[in-house]
């Protein structure tokens, strides 16, 4: 089932989102109103077992991921529509039912047909569109489980599957502690260096350090080093909900204590040895370390990246470390910061130079608590949107009208998700009566 037209709640919702922008943002309600409708029109398709499958916009498969960032924002209104809160729990059900079936993909099909890059050097199946090992593809579905929780109080998502899928992840991220004694390995033929991983599929050579590896960034381009310090800290918040979850809910000291332990490990790992210094000689996050001495001064687009940590949970904005981690990520000394002729911005090495992206744009407004900023922020998105109304994936600082990929519905709703921090709605990271640590 896909759905037909949009649910009342939701248009409740944004009338009342055009209401507050009135005439001085109407730009921003017309943007918000086509890409909030537009996930749900477009991308949710309901099963009949009761799971969600969710397009990624244009390629034909569902990322774990980008799947997760699509129906965030919604979750704001399930606090009030079951209907709409069934459709994300089934969300995570189909999240975790692809976990149980390969920890180590990011993307998937909606039916084991082999689409995808089946000719990948490693272990796909019918059922995986690419297997680019992310940490954040196994962090984001618990994000959005603990979120349904935490705002809806629903615990239909937290069946066995669930538990099962956490377990794995437990494992994987125990496992590439020490990537020397994994099983991973990916190499994929082509001329892009970004797409596949050297040493013949391992990836650059590491030593311990705490961290737990990923082969891959968010932007499904390859890690020069295997320790994605963003990431991590995704980890070590993703951790601490899986402790939370198995005290309280699920009830599971054992599985409770193991994850308290892991984040623990990994926690140090980054302040030991995910930091670095930049021009100025301040100590800031790293984007990536090897654990044996090197680390990249930058940041990527995607999310999560080192600008959104405060986002994610991981760190106050108001954090010197972070404070000054994001003066040098807004600067030239961020080989991916662009600034030209209509905005200046983050991009990623997964587009062409000069390229920044509306997701990056997005989270550099939500991590700030000036409101002023927020709004420079959207003021630019809706004047760069290439006269369609919607997000795209990036855009040249000097042509918006350039553009890579019509249609993307994480970008789309990580605008929505500004908008609505603007006016202060935000989906809550605590239940009623809780209080946020």
């Amino acid at each position: 089932m896909v759905y037909k037209s949009i649910p009342n709640s939701v248009e409740k919702f944004m009338e009342t989102i055009t209401e507050k922008c009135g005439a001085e943002h109407s730009d921003w309600a017309e943007n918000f109103n086509a890409a909030f409708a537009n996930t749900l029109l477009t991308t949710v398709k309901r099963h009949s077992d009761g799971t969600t499958f969710l397009l990624t916009g244009d390629i034909p498969a569902m990322w774990l991921r980008d799947s997760t960032a699509q129906v965030r924002p919604y979750l704001v209104i399930a606090k009030e529509d079951e209907e709409l809160a069934a459709m994300i729990s089934g969300l995570v059900k189909k999240q975790f039912y692809y976990i149980n079936i390969d920890p180590y993909a990011n993307a998937f099909n909606e039916e084991a047909n082999g689409a995808g890059h089946q000719s990948d050097h490693t272990a796909m199946n019918d059922w995986i569109w690419e297997r680019k090992y992310e940490i954040d593809s196994l962090c984001y579905p618990v994000q959005l489980a603990y979120l349904l929780y935490k705002n809806t109080g629903s615990v239909d998502q937290f069946n066995e599957d669930f538990v099962e899928g956490v377990k794995k992840i437990l494992t994987v991220f125990r496992t590439e502690q020490d990537h020397a004694s994994s099983p991973y390995h990916f190499v994929r033929d082509t001329t892009r260096s970004e797409d596949t991983l050297i040493n013949e599929g391992l990836g650059a050579e590491v030593v311990p350090t705490g961290m737990t590896w990923s082969g891959f960034r968010p932007s499904d381009d390859a890690c020069k080093y295997g320790y994605l310090v963003p990431s991590n800290m995704f980890a070590v918040v993703i951790l601490g909900y899986v402790e939370e979850l198995f005290t309280t809910v699920l009830k599971d000291p054992v599985l409770a204590k193991e994850a308290g332990a892991l984040k623990l490990e990994i926690e140090k790992g980054i302040s030991e040895h995910g930091v670095t210094k930049n021009q100025e000689g301040k100590e800031i996050f790293a984007y990536e370390v090897d654990g044996k001495g090197n680390a990249t001064v930058m940041d990527d687009s995607n999310v999560p990246n080192l600008i959104a940590a405060p986002y994610l949970g991981y760190i106050s904005e108001d954090d010197e470390q972070y404070q000054n981690t994001r003066r040098t990520l807004l600067s030239k000394e961020n080989p991916y910061f662009y600034e030209g002729k209509f905005a200046k911005g983050i991009g990623s090495s997964h587009t062409p130079e000069n390229y920044i992206w509306p997701i990056a744009l997005a989270m550099e407004g939500m991590t700030t608590s000036d409101k002023s900023e927020k709004e420079r922020i959207l003021d630019l998105l809706t004047a760069t949107d290439g006269g369609t109304h919607l997000m795209h994936e990036g855009f040249d600082v000097n042509d918006p009208n350039q553009y890579t990929r019509e249609w993307f519905s994480w970008a789309n709703m990580m605008f929505c998700e500004l908008v609505m921090d603007y006016f202060d709605i935000r989906v809550e990271k605590w239940r009623s009566g809780e209080r946020e640590e």
